[in-house]
């Protein structure tokens, strides 16, 4: 059934359930969704404030370029392999229980982090946010599958994703300000772990499994989530119950991998912008810690727009009876090419506004890949949500503690950074192999 088609039929059904229910419809599912980007932002302003702080870090530590690749890369190392362990735990006992628990478990370990003594202390702090932080991305994606209905589901995927280039940006100004005012990083990372406590009892307080759980719910818009689930289970060939809960019967379909290896390229080059482009900024370009911090918001600020924009035209493509592969491969595959050609011209060019105008472009291109946080609950359902998200983060961070190890000996070996932009190159060379491969229309029959 082609999309058009699906939608056609549902869309009689969807109206009827809405005539029925009480009252206007309310929206709930954005607001819940608003509260995650607040949190994916916190999340990423912890874990890029190293990034940030590194050159005053670097000098107190007396840190080798290769020491600082081993630092930036700590904190992947412990998130990539709690990936799929914490998606099986999300899918078994529910994404809020799982997000709250991160919460607090990674403002611990971010006000660790402000009091450690050197590199080692630093490292195991590093480690620590790393298993902590594991469970959000994951969460995300899964209540992407719970609460959304389908034609809004890429916008739910970027609202959720666009945390991390709106964190990033934040980030760079947040915690310069704050180690100016708090008069050093340490007590920087200290507040801002205390304030991602806070938030984790916002985020018990106001998020639910799913819409019947919502006192803030409506018979209207449940039944209108609802609605669509069940249209997407019939064109599956599934009854209620059928569906398993598994990760091995995945590993056979070549969607599977496409999406695994296309979250990959896209962390290849996000993370090597987010851990090193600060200190890319400080060494290549001689700016001082204000201007990277003012540089790293227009970066990823661009990034935000991006993802929330591709977001939208992604749902407004849908909505007009294009299909799944039409779309997802046309956006996400122009967006390879431009993230790709972007990354050649940093290289060449030399003035340093020019550089930070082309990485600009490349971030609010390379955003528009945050649709694939849509993509486990399409492949997957509702019940494999959480795991197949889980082995797509699993790959991406893979690239997120092999990135700033090699290019911290690429940085060390040449003395610059134009093969470790290559580097980057590379990565969304295979992401937009990736992204051209998966087919994005049906479930996957397991």
């Amino acid at each position: 059934m082609s999309l058009q088609e699906e939608t056609s039929s549902t869309k009689p059904l969807a109206e009827d359930v809405e005539g029925k229910a009480a009252g206007r419809r309310t929206n709930v599912r954005w607001k819940l969704f608003l509260l995650l980007l607040v949190l994916v932002a916190v999340n990423y302003i912890d874990r890029g404030s190293i990034s940030v702080a590194l050159p005053i870090i670097q000098k107190e530590f007396n840190l080798g370029p290769e020491l600082v690749g081993l630092l930036l890369s700590a904190f992947f190392w412990t998130y990539a392999l709690m990936q799929v362990p914490v998606g099986w735990l999300i899918d078994r006992f529910g994404p809020r229980k799982v997000v709250t628990a991160s919460c607090v478990g990674w403002g611990a370990a971010t006000a660790a982090s402000g009091m450690a003594g050197g590199f080692l202390s630093m490292f195991v702090a590093r480690l620590g946010i790393g298993v902590t932080e594991a469970g959000v991305m994951p969460a995300g994606g899964k209540l992407n599958a719970l609460w959304m209905h389908s034609k809004e589901r890429g916008r739910g995927a970027t609202i959720l994703d666009a945390g991390a280039p709106l964190g990033a940006g934040l980030g760079g100004i947040i915690i310069t300000w704050l180690i100016a005012a708090a008069g050093g990083w340490r007590t920087a990372f200290i507040i801002a772990g205390i304030a991602t406590v806070v938030l984790g009892a916002l985020v018990w307080w106001y998020v639910r499994d799913s819409p019947r759980e919502h006192r803030g719910v409506n018979d209207a818009e449940a039944e209108y989530i609802e609605a669509s689930h069940r249209a997407e289970d019939e064109a599956a060939g599934l009854t209620k119950g059928e569906a398993r809960r598994a990760l091995l019967p995945y590993l056979k379909f070549r969607s599977f991998w496409a999406m695994c290896f296309g979250w990959l390229g896209f962390n290849g080059v996000f993370y090597g912008l987010l851990t090193w482009g600060p200190l890319y900024l400080s060494q290549a370009k001689g700016f001082d810690l204000k201007t990277i911090g003012w540089s790293t918001f227009v970066i990823f600020g661009a990034g935000f727009v991006g993802e929330i924009l591709g977001g939208f035209l992604a749902d407004r493509l849908r909505e007009k009876g294009y299909g799944a592969n039409v779309v997802m491969r046309s956006l996400l595959g122009a967006s390879s090419v431009i993230v790709a050609g972007g990354l050649v011209g940093v290289t060449i060019v030399a003035d340093p506004i020019a550089a930070v105008v082309l990485l600009s472009v490349v971030l609010f291109f390379l955003r528009w890949v945050g649709l694939f946080w849509s993509v486990p609950g399409t492949l997957g359902g509702r019940t494999n949500a959480g795991v197949l998200g889980g082995a797509m983060n699993f790959s991406g961070n893979i690239a997120g503690f092999v990135t700033p190890i090699v290019v911290g000996f690429i940085v060390g070996a040449t003395g610059g950074y134009t093969w470790a932009l290559l580097y980057f190159v590379g990565s969304a060379l295979v992401m937009g192999a990736a992204v051209l491969t998966l087919d994005y229309s049906k479930r996957l029959p397991v």
